[in-house]
């Protein structure tokens, strides 16, 4: 008992509300203050002081305040092959039609104020410095490429740039590619009144990031409710995030489930102080919430942001992509015929899209660690129609294949080894059978010209040595049929590698920080040493990639950071330490 009492006046403690200058309790906000979307991004203190000084303090903070918007478009890939930009623009606008959203992003919802984006202040080609006008939401401004700015995509002086929701990227060579504008941010009112805070659920802020996105709430994302929400209810929904524990680590430090009153005494309470990012129809009680473990538990009506969601519409025709993934398979420029390695290929959007532009022909080795990932590129593969992406599981730190690993692999030695075993009468078909188990284990090989490659025994009187076991798993195998894990569809070939020089084009879309992925609403577990480790990380994986591609080839290195040791740090690298390599103006790839 002296225990459980000591937890909770300590429970108590944590959950006071921190005292004013004066010492007395901080007053209570009013619902303007605490019932809206203003998020500040939490960094460690380290971090924040390197990135302030790489971008000065006062650029850092604009940048670190953009993150925590989303963008106000959502951006659609058109698979030309099965399709075309001007079709997939009248069946979305016939979609966005019937679902009642309109045709200009200028109209204002009864429920919200609208606020248009100043165009004059959107970043520039000339790298000026992103200013937003008030509380609205700024462009995609971690990155410039191509020498284009989103501000320049999206500016509506521009020719045939139409003042509609759905429009056509003017960028050359990427009119395969759509625009759909959301809104945003709009005030909303949740109906407070004093002593009387509205219904609340509040959600996980890896939830929030997705709900300011388009997404609705999920079961699995609720942490907190109300009492007594019943299903139809109208709630407001707050984020938690992250909070620094007693023991270093980040994390919400409440229980699932925890009943919120929406007075002082709640868990999160101060911190979730404009972190409101909308409202919406609770398709749950609150006891449905956290006994079920899937479905919808708030159908979100009126958010702070509002973008139109195309989830499962058109599915094989549109792609869901953010512009950066697509200008980077733009950037590689692929070539009909050519044959290229996508070293950390999933999900697949980015190698799927070099496929759509080589018009399915040549070849795409798409690899990845991971076998269900894998998976994933092979399904999405599917959904587009595609044939020319050959997927293997493969760490992208071992993509060069070292040749005594193929000394190793294939050994020579006297056939007599099968005739201990008492299946010697069908030893020549389980010979049969080991090659070619053999040779699925170097998968990647293969698939370069065999001729190179001396896979065979130099001695046609000498045979493949295989253990009594492997001839009696071959034995199993012929009699049982191939097994799930064999079958085509759910079948992930392993490599060992590829043999140096052996492809034109190599994207590394090199695993990172993520601290340019917006919206972002809690950056505090990077240190000085994570972003020190992604880096090192980055070169390994880039200094397999110089192996394997041919002279007068190009390798495209990309991240989604804004850390300069994982982008402008690798680039000097690369040229300090492979003098052969000259770095490509980004511009010149789509002119």
């Amino acid at each position: 008992m002296p225990g459980e009492a000591r937890r909770l006046l300590q429970n108590l403690r944590r959950r006071r509300p921190p005292p004013s200058a004066s010492g007395n309790p901080a007053p209570p906000m009013d619902g303007s203050e605490r019932y809206c979307f203003n998020p500040v991004l939490k960094w460690n203190p380290r971090v924040e002081e390197y990135f302030a000084e790489a971008y000065g303090a006062e650029h850092f903070a604009r940048i670190s305040r953009a993150l925590t918007r989303p963008s106000c478009y959502s951006c659609v890939r058109v698979n030309t092959l099965k399709s075309t930009s001007d079709a997939v623009i009248e069946k979305l606008h016939a979609i966005a039609e019937e679902a009642g959203l309109g045709g200009s992003t200028n109209d204002v919802n009864s429920q919200g104020t609208h606020t248009v984006v100043n165009s004059d202040e959107l970043p520039r080609q000339d790298g000026a410095s992103t200013k937003a006008k008030g509380d609205e939401c700024p462009e995609e401004q971690s990155k410039e490429v191509l020498g284009w700015s989103l501000g320049d995509t999206l500016d509506p002086r521009k020719e045939g740039l139409p003042s509609r929701l759905i429009s056509k990227c003017n960028i050359p060579g990427l009119d395969y590619v759509v625009f759909i504008r959301g809104s945003g941010p709009h005030d909303i009112d949740y109906g407070y009144a004093l002593d009387k805070p509205p219904k609340e659920v509040m959600v996980s802020r890896k939830c929030a990031e997705a709900v300011l996105r388009g997404a609705q709430v999920y079961v699995p994302g609720a942490l907190a409710c109300s009492a007594h929400v019943e299903k139809g209810d109208v709630v407001a929904v707050s984020v938690g995030v992250e909070q620094p524990g007693p023991d270093g680590r980040w994390g919400v430090n409440m229980t699932r489930g925890t009943v919120l009153q929406g007075f002082q005494t709640d868990p999160l309470y101060n911190e979730r102080n404009g972190m409101y990012i909308g409202q919406g129809i609770a398709m749950m009680s609150r006891a449905g919430i956290f006994r079920a473990s899937e479905g919808v538990a708030v159908d979100m009506k009126n958010q702070v942001y509002r973008l139109p969601s195309f989830n499962d519409v058109l599915q094989g025709e549109i792609f869901l992509q953010n512009l950066p993934s697509i200008i980077t398979a733009h950037a590689l420029d692929p070539q009909k015929g050519e044959r290229i390695l996508d070293m950390c290929a999933a999900p697949g959007g980015k190698t799927t899209a070099i496929a759509i532009i080589m018009k399915d022909e040549g070849e795409i080795i798409a690899a990845d660690r991971s076998h269900n990932k894998v998976l994933d590129i092979q399904k999405l593969a599917a959904e587009l129609g595609l044939s020319c992406i050959t997927t293997y599981k493969l760490d992208a730190l071992k993509s060069v294949f070292k040749s005594h690993d193929l000394n190793a692999t294939v050994t020579s030695i006297s056939g007599d080894s099968f005739k201990s075993d008492a299946t010697n009468q069908n030893s020549s078909t389980a010979e049969s059978q080991v090659e070619k188990v053999q040779a699925d284990d170097i998968a990647g090989i293969s698939m370069i010209d065999v001729n190179n490659v001396n896979v065979k025994n130099e001695k046609s009187s000498e045979k493949i040595y295989a253990s009594q076991a492997d001839v009696r798993k071959s034995m199993r195998r012929m009699k049982n049929g191939p097994g799930r894990n064999q079958s085509k569809g759910d079948r992930v070939e392993n490599s060992k590698g590829f043999l140096p020089h052996s492809f034109d084009r190599v994207l590394l879309d090199a695993p990172c920080s993520a601290l340019g992925l917006r919206p972002r609403l809690f950056s505090g577990e990077e240190t000085i040493e994570s972003l020190r480790n992604h880096a090192k990380y980055q070169r390994r994986m880039f200094d397999q990639a110089v192996q394997l591609v041919r002279p007068g080839g190009v390798i495209v290195y990309s991240t989604c950071t804004i850390n300069p040791g994982e982008n402008e740090a690798l680039v000097r690298y690369a040229l300090d330490t492979y003098k052969f390599l000259s770095l490509a103006p980004q511009v010149e790839l789509c002119c």
